[in-house]
């Protein structure tokens, strides 16, 4: 049986990785890439506790959590897309101001 501190730590390195992604990349595609990475790492958070307390209210939770992430991915590249063909560019440093 795997530690409960692997599973933290491996879930703390994914939210790291996620977090440097938002930060350092350039690109709003790769910065919703980065976003689900973190979304995922706190998933796994979830179904280790609940593991380690042995319920499934961190499984049901990821289940939420996990359709909230399909949906808000679907948004995001459908508001990219609009972005893209506006200004044709991907470019965050371009989405300045709201105008059109």
């Amino acid at each position: 049986m795997v530690p409960l501190n692997h599973y933290l730590i491996l879930s703390a390195i994914l939210f790291a990785i996620g977090t440097a992604g938002v930060f350092v990349r350039k690109n709003l595609i790769t910065i919703l890439l980065s976003v689900e990475i973190m979304l995922n790492a706190v998933n796994l958070t979830f179904v280790a506790f609940a593991r380690q307390l042995g319920t499934i209210d961190g499984q049901v939770i990821v289940f939420f959590v996990m359709t909230v992430a399909a949906a808000e991915a679907a948004v995001g590249l459908a508001i990219v897309i609009g972005l893209f063909r506006h200004r044709e560019s991907l470019n965050p440093d371009m989405f300045t101001s709201l105008k059109w």
